[in-house]
C-alpha cells in the first residue's frame, strides 16, 4: 500500500473549520482535491500530518496559524485614498481586490470605506486562525514524470493545462 511521501499524488476530502466549529469550505461531494505531495501544493501543517498516511485512512489535523496561512500582520491593514479606486462606484466592505506593490501581486479585502479612504487589508481571510480539517484520503500514488516536472497533479481534480 502507498503512503503519503515526497512526489506522491493524493486526492482527499475535507471539510475546514474554525475554532467555533464554523464550516469554512470543503469539498465538493465526489470531487476530492487533488495534490503533489511535499510541493507546497497545500499548507504546510496539512501537509506534515498527511505524510505516511494512506488511502482510506481518516485525519483530523488542527493546524495552528503558523503552519497555515501565516499570523495576522497588522502592517497588513492600510488606508489608501478613494481616488485609487477610479472607475470602481460603489465600493462596499467584503469586496476584494487585486493589487500590486514592490512588484508583488496579492488580493486585498476592502474593511471600511469613506469620502476620502479606503481600508483594505491584504492578510489572507485565514490569517491567525486556527483549523480544523477532518480529511478522509482516497487516493495515493506515484506521481507521474509529466505531474513531477509541472509541479502539480494532472485530470480530475488536479490542474487542467
Amino acid at each position: 500500500m502507498t503512503t503519503i511521501t515526497k512526489d506522491t499524488a493524493v486526492k482527499f476530502n475535507y471539510t475546514l473549520k474554525d475554532d467555533e466549529g464554523n464550516v469554512l469550505d470543503q469539498s465538493p461531494e465526489g470531487q476530492p482535491l487533488a495534490y503533489l505531495h511535499g510541493h507546497s501544493n497545500i499548507i504546510p501543517g496539512l501537509e506534515q500530518q498527511l505524510e505516511g498516511k494512506s488511502a482510506g485512512e481518516t485525519v483530523n489535523a488542527v493546524v495552528e496559524p503558523v503552519d497555515g496561512y501565516g499570523e495576522y500582520q497588522e502592517l497588513a491593514v492600510q488606508k489608501v485614498p478613494r481616488d485609487n479606486f477610479q472607475g470602481v462606484e460603489d465600493i462596499q466592505p467584503g469586496m476584494q481586490f487585486q493589487s500590486e506593490a514592490g512588484g508583488q501581486v496579492m488580493l486585498v479585502t476592502v474593511t471600511d470605506v469613506n469620502d476620502k479612504e479606503v481600508t483594505v487589508d491584504a492578510n489572507h481571510p485565514l490569517a491567525g486562525k486556527r483549523l480544523t480539517f477532518d480529511v478522509e484520503i482516497q487516493e495515493v500514488r506515484a506521481a507521474t514524470e509529466d505531474e513531477l516536472n509541472h509541479g502539480h497533479t494532472h485530470g480530475a481534480g488536479g490542474v487542467e493545462h
